[in-house]
């Protein structure tokens, strides 16, 4: 959803009073709503469904046309109730959100975090990544302690929607930290002689000048950002990867798998594309859970010459 083209103030404040109170109503009526939502985006606007068509039919030429059809429907589905959820976390107890949003292996974060390494946490667009900073709500080194939960974000142009998403991802504790100055917020807590736990969605296209490593990614030539690499490297944090899994409707899972302990001591861009590969495993496992409206192949890219050599196809 674009944000910033809700009409004027008004019509954001409008938008941000509407949700709060939606968030009051109980899951299966925020569903029932979410039904409807779909029938909209679906059949109705048909919301990007060029774009979503041909993101998923270059990725899965495998596939048969109903099959990819499918996968279409269902991520129209997945995208209705991201928002109906989203809406939730307004009202939502901790008590609900951990039996919807299960953490596994979060021994792994407990672990480096012992040994005195901050964490970069690689994320995507996988629904539904907005209840993803209940992390906190499993981890035993627990924010207002000694270490800082944080996700980073693109600060919307749209400032009351803007104020409220940062409200809704602080829900659990944790900071948002803006793009532009994440390397500065992550040095801040380091001189507070505190840890970090930072989420990154490293996943999208990356915006115009942003250092990139061009890959091969669910079977195309893919520019991937690799700031959160450079960040690793730079304050030598560990990297750990959110494998989301949709189990049903409203229930996830994110099980913690470790990416590199140490990445400084990786090749370059080793750290990229061990992330890539993890997540094209999530998005192939169940294709309808990464958010396909994106423009992410809007600019193409190629390999270079010598990638085949490098990267033989297994």
């Amino acid at each position: 959803m674009e944000w910033k083209k809700i009409p004027g103030v008004w019509g954001s404040k409008v938008f941000v009073w509407t949700q709060k109170v939606l968030a009051y109503l109980p899951f299966w009526m925020l569903y029932v709503i979410a039904d409807v939502v779909f029938v909209l985006l679906y059949y109705v606007a048909r919301y990007r469904r060029h774009v979503v068509a041909d993101n998923i039919s270059r990725s899965f030429p495998e596939k048969s046309e109903k099959e990819r059809k499918e996968i279409v429907r269902q991520f129209y589905r997945n995208f209705a109730d991201s928002f109906a959820e989203t809406i939730k976390l307004h009202h939502v107890s901790d008590e609900q959100i951990k039996r919807r949003m299960v953490y596994e292996n979060t021994k792994i974060v407990d672990e480096l975090l012992n040994q005195g390494r901050s964490i970069v946490c690689y994320f995507a667009h996988c629904f539904n990544w907005e209840w993803a900073p209940s992390i906190t709500l499993w981890a035993s080194h627990k924010p207002g302690g000694d270490t800082v939960y944080s996700q980073v974000y693109r600060p919307l142009n749209n400032k009351p929607v803007d104020a409220l998403y940062l409200h809704l991802r602080s829900r659990f504790g944790s900071e948002s930290f803006a793009k532009s100055h994440v390397l500065r917020d992550l040095i801040r807590v380091n001189r507070a002689g505190k840890m970090n736990v930072c989420g990154f969605m490293s996943d999208q296209k990356p915006s115009h000048g942003d250092p990139t490593h061009v890959m091969r990614f669910l079977n195309q030539p893919t520019a991937m950002i690799t700031g959160t690499e450079t960040l690793a490297r730079k304050l030598k944090m560990s990297a750990v990867y959110m494998d989301m899994y949709k189990l049903r409707r409203g229930h996830y899972k994110v099980r913690m798998r470790m990416v590199a302990e140490k990445p400084e001591n990786l090749e370059p861009m080793e750290l990229t594309e061990r992330y890539a590969a993890l997540l094209e495993q999530t998005i192939r496992r169940n294709p309808a859970i990464w958010l396909w409206s994106h423009k992410r192949w809007k600019y193409p890219v190629a390999l270079p010459d010598d990638y085949d050599l490098t990267h033989p196809k297994k």
